[in-house]
C-alpha cells in the first residue's frame, strides 16, 4: 500500500483545487480506498473544542446527519487531546478483520479535528500512510474553510452574535508553531465575545504579540477592538516600534470615537533567535513569565494610559531575556475575575498554577489552554460575565524538534 499511497495523495491534492468543502468527504474517501484505507471520514472540532462533528458534505452545514463524538470521554477525543494515532482496542470488525484508526488532523500545532479510517494491517507502513492522509486532509480543510459558510456552521454549537462574528474573523488561528516558538490562544465566551482580541504574527526572526481589551461588552466594543488590532497591524507593517505602534492605535481610536471608547493592551516583540523580549503596557494586566515548570512572576512595566484615553502618559519599553522553554502569558481580566457561586474569583494564582501543572505533564500547550478555559467556565457555572482571553507563547531557544508533539 505504501508505494501507491504517495501518488494517490498527489492526485487527491490536484483534484481538490477546484473542489468545494462539501465535495471533500467523497474525494478523500475514494482516493484513500484506492490504496487500502477504507471508509475514511473527517471529523472537525467545534469552536470550544468540546465535540468532533463529521464532515458529511450533505445539508446546509455539511454535517447534516453526521456522527458526533465528545472530545472528553471518547477514543476520537483521546486522539485529539493527545495529538496521536490510536487504534480501536480490538479489530474494527470481526467480519472483515480490519483495524480502525483515529488520528489528529493538524496544521503544525493547530488541531482541526480527527480522521478515521480502516485498514487491513497495522504495520509501520500502514501507520505512515494514515498519518500522511491526515496531513493532506489538514491542508485541504485549510484551503476551503476560509470561504465556506458550511464549515462555519459545522463548528458552531450555538448562535453567534455580531461582535463575536467580527472577532473570530479578525483573529489569527488559535495555534502556531515555527522559528523556535509555539503560540496558543483561547477566547471566551466563544459565541458572545465582545471587546477582547488577540494578535500575533511572524516577520523574519521576530514574533509580534498583542492582546487587547476594549471598554464594554457589545458590538461597539467589538468594533473598537477590531479597529485597535487593524491599527496595530498597520503600524507594525510599516516598521513602527512598539511605542510608535501603541500611539498609532491611540490616534486611530480618538479619530473614530473621541475619548469615549478605549482599549487596554499589551504589545510585545520576541526575537526568536536570541530570546530577547520587548514589551509595552497600555493600562493592561502585566505579562506573566513561567520558567522551568517551577515558578511564575509578573514582568513589571510602568503602565501608560489605555489607548484612546488621550492621557499623554509616557510609554515605557521594557526588555527581558528569556531562557529556552520559557512561556509568556498574556491575558484579559475575565480569566482571573471569573467568580463562582460564592463570589470567589478564579484568581491569578489558580490561573498560573493550572498552566504550570498541566503543561508540565503530558499535555501540549494547546491542550492545556483548552482545559484551562473549561476550568474557568466551570468555575463560573458555565457562562462568563466578561470576555476572557489568553495568549500563551513558548520560546524553544533553538530546540526546533520540541515545537510539535
Amino acid at each position: 500500500m505504501t508505494d501507491k499511497a504517495p501518488a494517490s495523495l498527489v492526485r487527491l491534492m490536484q483534484a481538490s483545487h477546484v473542489a468545494t468543502l462539501e465535495e471533500l468527504p467523497d474525494m478523500i474517501r475514494s482516493h484513500a480506498a484506492a490504496v487500502g484505507m477504507h471508509e475514511a471520514a473527517v471529523f472537525v472540532v467545534d469552536l470550544r473544542e468540546t465535540v468532533l462533528r463529521r464532515l458529511t458534505g450533505r445539508g446546509k452545514n455539511a454535517g447534516a446527519g453526521g456522527e458526533e463524538f465528545t472530545v472528553q470521554g471518547s477514543l476520537p477525543g483521546q486522539a485529539y487531546q493527545r495529538v496521536a494515532l490510536l487504534a480501536e482496542q480490538d479489530r474494527a470488525s470481526s467480519r472483515t478483520g480490519r483495524w480502525r484508526w483515529w488520528v489528529t488532523i493538524t496544521d503544525g500545532v493547530e488541531r482541526i479535528g480527527v480522521l478515521r479510517t480502516d485498514t487491513d494491517s497495522d504495520d509501520e507502513g500502514t501507520c505512515q500512510d494514515v498519518l500522511d492522509l491526515a496531513s493532506l486532509t489538514a491542508l485541504l480543510l485549510l484551503s476551503k474553510r476560509s470561504f465556506s459558510d458550511s464549515y462555519a456552521r459545522l463548528v458552531r454549537t450555538e448562535p453567534m452574535n455580531v461582535a463575536a462574528e467580527m472577532q473570530w474573523h479578525l483573529t489569527p488561528p488559535p495555534a502556531f508553531a515555527g522559528r523556535h516558538a509555539t503560540v496558543g490562544a483561547v477566547m471566551e465566551p466563544a459565541y458572545e465575545v465582545g471587546g477582547d482580541a488577540y494578535d500575533y504574527a511572524v516577520a523574519d526572526s521576530v514574533l509580534h504579540l498583542g492582546i487587547f481589551d476594549a471598554l464594554g461588552h457589545d458590538t461597539t466594543a467589538g468594533i473598537t477592538a477590531n479597529l485597535a488590532v487593524a491599527a496595530c497591524r498597520n503600524a507594525r507593517r510599516q516598521g513602527a516600534t512598539l511605542t510608535e505602534t501603541s500611539w498609532h492605535v491611540e490616534r486611530t481610536l480618538i479619530e473614530q470615537f473621541g475619548t469615549g471608547r478605549y482599549v487596554t493592551g499589551l504589545l510585545a516583540d520576541l526575537d526568536l533567535v536570541t530570546g530577547r523580549l520587548t514589551w509595552v503596557n497600555r493600562g493592561h494586566h502585566l505579562p506573566i513569565l513561567l520558567r522551568g515548570n517551577r515558578w511564575a512572576t509578573d514582568l513589571t512595566c510602568p503602565p501608560a494610559g489605555p489607548m484612546g484615553t488621550d492621557l499623554g502618559l509616557r510609554v515605557t519599553e521594557r526588555t527581558e531575556q528569556l531562557e529556552p522553554g520559557d512561556r509568556l502569558l498574556l491575558y484579559t481580566d475575565g480569566i482571573v475575575e471569573a467568580r463562582d457561586a460564592l463570589g470567589r474569583q478564579f484568581g491569578q494564582d489558580r490561573f498560573t498554577d493550572f498552566v504550570l501543572r498541566h503543561h508540565s505533564g503530558e499535555h501540549t500547550l494547546h491542550e492545556t489552554l483548552r482545559r484551562l478555559m473549561a476550568a474557568v467556565l466551570q468555575h463560573h457555572d458555565g457562562r462568563l460575565d466578561d470576555d476572557a482571553t489568553v495568549l500563551l507563547a513558548e520560546w524553544c531557544g533553538g530546540h526546533q524538534e520540541k515545537l510539535t508533539p
